[in-house]
């Protein structure tokens, strides 16, 4: 009898951190979403302060790879971001919480401004306030990108992608997927001829 009521208060107690850290989820996201000026990509600084910094739900070299499944398919890259990470944390619930956490406050903020911007879009107060907000948003994409070229840039290898994959996006118009596809292939291969090398340098000495 004992053994069931110490095994109905673990459960319990389960349930209850489960359904704290699904909640903990949503704040998250729901805190960050309405500060994502610009896109997704703003998101990355704020998802890396929220989750690495705060929270250490994440390590740190873990954001780039986050980020790089969330770009690869379709749909918005702070709501695939957030599923992925909702979900490795608290599974489906967890999913479904960081998904409407990103989606509802925006979802909340276009709707109202809908309405109100066709009497004030052409309002000096507000074409100064987005004169503003324009070129703040490209300096946290900057910001976003060096954090994540930390992590992805760890050696020459990486850096000449990264080279030449930045003149291929500036120089051609191929589509972003192709190229995020050619680098998955690249690195692919050059693993494998990295293994090749190492093999034969041990076969060498031996």
């Amino acid at each position: 009898m004992q053994s069931e009521q110490t095994l109905e208060k673990s459960t319990t107690s389960e349930k209850q951190g489960r359904m704290k850290m699904v909640f903990e989820i949503f704040w998250a996201f729901f805190k960050i979403s309405p500060l994502t000026f610009g896109g997704g990509y703003v998101m990355i600084p704020l998802l890396e302060r929220e989750l690495v910094e705060r929270k250490k739900w994440v390590k740190p070299e873990e954001i780039a790879d986050l980020f790089a499944v969330s770009e690869s398919v379709p749909g918005s890259i702070a709501v695939n971001s957030g599923t992925f990470i909702g979900y490795r944390l608290a599974g489906i619930p967890g999913a479904i919480a960081a998904m409407t956490g990103a989606v509802l406050p925006t979802f909340m903020i276009i709707l109202t401004l809908s309405i109100l911007f066709v009497g004030f879009k052409d309002h000096p107060t507000v074409q100064a306030a987005f004169q503003g907000i324009r070129p703040t948003i490209v300096a946290l994409i900057i910001v976003a990108g060096i954090k994540i070229g930390k992590t992805a840039v760890i050696d020459r290898t990486t850096l000449v992608l990264v080279a030449i994959t930045t003149s291929v996006m500036l120089f051609s118009h191929i589509h972003p997927i192709a190229t995020i596809l050619s680098g998955a292939v690249a690195g692919i291969v050059l693993m494998q001829i990295k293994k090749l090398l190492k093999a034969k340098k041990e076969s060498g000495r031996e």
